[in-house]
């Protein structure tokens, strides 16, 4: 056998076992293979309807359910929590091609309805990713939906002699798999390489 014949067949050989690979299903994450926080008890997927930043009613559920959606709690005056996570977010779903960013909707909840406008509010996610979604509410209604999720509920501190405060808030975001309840949530501190570990594991979770 000559070696041009013996390099076809061992290109071909090659050949087959990548497009085998390809064609193999990759399997569900089970707990242990997640970087965020896996919760002892999953997390529902209620349904809610709060009002998103363009003024039109947006149901969580119904418009997110065939999504991995992200859903997170905070307010734009935040100093820390807030822009950091939302800015590792964007920062790591760009870097993905866009047939998955396109299955990923990332939800910010105010928790500081006083201050945080849609207009702001819509103005500050654009700053990160225009692809961020926005919802407003009634703090009592928002922390209503965060007990419901087992999330502590949101409080304002005490007013600053500038008239500035601070609002106490859950530093997690809970992650929703296409039509499933949370499993896992993510703390402040979540870093980027943990994010991008964990999305495409999130994507195809069951």
């Amino acid at each position: 056998m000559s070696a041009t014949i013996r390099w076809r067949r061992a290109t071909l050989y090659v050949q087959v076992l990548v497009l085998t690979a390809c064609s193999i299903e990759a399997p569900a994450a089970d707990a242990r293979s997640y970087r965020g926080t896996v919760l002892a008890e999953p997390v529902p997927r209620i349904d809610f309807t709060l009002t998103d930043t363009r003024g039109e009613r947006f149901s969580f559920r119904e418009q997110t359910d065939s999504s991995l959606t992200l859903l997170f709690f905070g307010y734009t005056h935040c100093p820390d929590v807030c822009p950091v996570h939302m800015a590792n977010l964007a920062a790591v779903l760009e870097r993905f091609p866009y047939d998955v960013r396109s299955r990923v909707k990332v939800v910010f909840v105010t928790t500081d309805p006083q201050r945080d406008t849609p207009e702001r509010i819509r103005s500050w996610l654009d700053g990160f990713a225009p692809s961020f979604i926005g919802l407003h509410a009634p703090l009592d209604e928002v922390n209503r939906i965060q007990q419901q999720l087992r999330l502590p509920v949101a409080g304002a501190g005490q007013t600053r002699p500038d008239g500035a405060y601070d609002v106490g808030h859950a530093a997690s975001i809970l992650a929703f798999p296409p039509a499933g309840p949370a499993r896992v949530a993510y703390p402040f501190g979540t870093r980027q390489a943990d994010w991008q570990h964990d999305l495409p594991l999130l994507l195809r979770a069951r």
